[in-house]
């Protein structure tokens, strides 16, 4: 067992990420299922389609097409989709309706993700220890601060929270939303790739390959079988006190 830092290989991190991706996913997605419930969304979207049902009705044109199916149309059928558009803009009703819709879906979004990474991302490595999820545990890596001490639930909860959640999903979800609600258009591209850039760029440039959770919480992941991992930063320098204590004695004898 060493003291320093004994780095998880790049083929249990990527095994043990892509197996919480799939708990993360299945978690996720049945939390939604059950906001989606209690917030009647199913209700909100009914409400919101019936005002394309009665404008595609009453301008012999079906709204809810693709782009690709839109430049297929007649020139007489595009300007009956602009005049049905342009109607269903302008309808206060619909347009409330269509705000209710998607503030409802960013919610349930919200609430899901956030609570699929406090379940999976802080109470599980709390109850398994030393920051393990459970892709972590099955392909035996752990997480320990960079001087090796065990990680704390403040620091793992800062790692989760502000670190995955925050900054590396829900901050691109927002700028996606942006992007195709708001027209935030270029400004939103350069700041998704400027996010991913510093991403790879953290994990390339930083010693211990490093993202930007781990960054904040100074975190890194190791492998459970070889690293030593102490309880506090005082117990790693008692310790490594005593190697150096035991080098010196060793010295002395030898010579």
């Amino acid at each position: 067992m060493m003291y320093d830092i004994q780095k998880a290989s790049v083929g249990k991190r990527i095994s043990a990420f892509l197996f919480d991706v799939i708990v993360f996913s299945i978690l996720a997605v049945g939390i939604a299922f059950i906001f989606s419930a209690i917030f009647g969304y199913n209700k909100t979207l009914d409400n919101l389609e019936g005002y394309y049902v009665k404008y595609s009705e009453e301008y012999g044109i079906e709204l809810d097409i693709s782009q690709t199916e839109y430049e297929a149309l007649s020139e007489e059928d595009k300007a009956k989709f602009e005049a049905a558009n342009e109607a269903i803009v302008k309808d206060e009703e619909a347009q409330r309706a269509y705000s209710l819709v998607v503030n409802v879906s960013l919610v349930i979004l919200t609430i899901s993700l956030l609570l699929a990474t406090l379940i999976l991302e802080f109470a599980i490595p709390l109850f398994f220890g030393n920051g393990q999820t459970l892709g972590k545990k099955i392909f035996g890596v752990a997480l320990v601060r960079s001087a090796s001490v065990k990680i704390k639930p403040v620091v793992l909860f800062i790692r989760s929270v502000l670190g995955k959640f925050t900054i590396e999903t829900m901050a691109p979800i927002m700028i996606v939303f942006m992007v195709f609600i708001s027209n935030a258009g270029l400004f939103g591209i350069v700041s998704l790739v400027l996010l991913f850039a510093f991403n790879i760029g953290a994990l390339i440039a930083t010693q211990n390959n490093c993202l930007i959770h781990d960054l904040l919480a100074d975190t890194v992941a190791v492998d459970m079988a070889t690293q030593m991992i102490f309880e506090s930063y005082e117990e790693m320098v008692d310790y490594k006190k005593k190697l150096h204590a035991d080098a010196a004695e060793r010295a002395k004898t030898t010579y």
